[in-house]
């Protein structure tokens, strides 16, 4: 199973989207809960075991971190969310900061929301959907932490999401993944394939 992003390298933190690498070629973000294990996915996608630094204490990413894939392409790794012990204040800047990054970033062609299989479709998951449909940005699921249920509980889990988001109006594609069994990694490729223009 060739992977074609093995060539992706670490580019910048920014506090926030002003400190962001120029607002030009394409780029996709991820997002999610601080526990949905937004690093681990981002190594298993780039075949890498520390690209992004994965945490015993969810919720480390507290900045914008931009990942070059080529001139052309970067993955961004947004701040987790709804999970990190963080003050008010802190938070609130947080999202401040993330909802000016996706409402503005020219160059950002979609998200990847990733969401923990057992636990799907939370408030704050909710919240980062409306902003990406009011952003008219292109959204890609992720259900993280496949391996955790069996093979027809996950697939039901994937049926009933699909289902809510077609209820709920919120355009959006929906896959399985597990870092762990690198499951899921071809359909994710494509994806990014597509939105990166690669």
């Amino acid at each position: 199973m060739h992977n074609p992003y093995t060539q992706t390298r670490f580019q910048v933190s920014a506090a926030e989207p002003r400190q962001a690498p120029p607002d030009r070629g394409r780029e996709v973000a991820f997002a999610g809960r601080s526990n949905a294990g937004k690093s681990s996915a981002l190594n298993a996608i780039t075949g890498q075991k520390a690209l992004a630094r994965t945490s015993k204490t969810p919720g480390r990413t507290q900045l914008l971190n931009f990942f070059q894939v080529n001139d052309a392409a970067r993955l961004v790794d947004l701040p987790g969310y709804g999970y990190a012990k963080v003050g008010g204040a802190t938070r609130a800047r947080w999202q401040q900061s993330l909802a000016a990054y996706l409402e503005q970033r020219r160059s950002l062609a979609g998200l990847i929301l990733l969401m923990d299989i057992r636990h799907p479709l939370t408030d704050y998951d909710h919240q980062l959907l409306e902003w990406a449909r009011a952003a008219g940005l292109a959204v890609h699921v992720l259900l993280t932490k496949a391996d955790k249920l069996k093979r027809g509980a996950a697939k039901t889990a994937l049926l009933q999401v699909r289902r809510q988001l077609e209820a709920e109006g919120l355009p959006a594609t929906v896959q399985l993944f597990s870092a762990l069994k690198k499951e899921g990694l071809e359909e994710v490729w494509a994806v990014l394939d597509a939105w990166l223009e690669r």
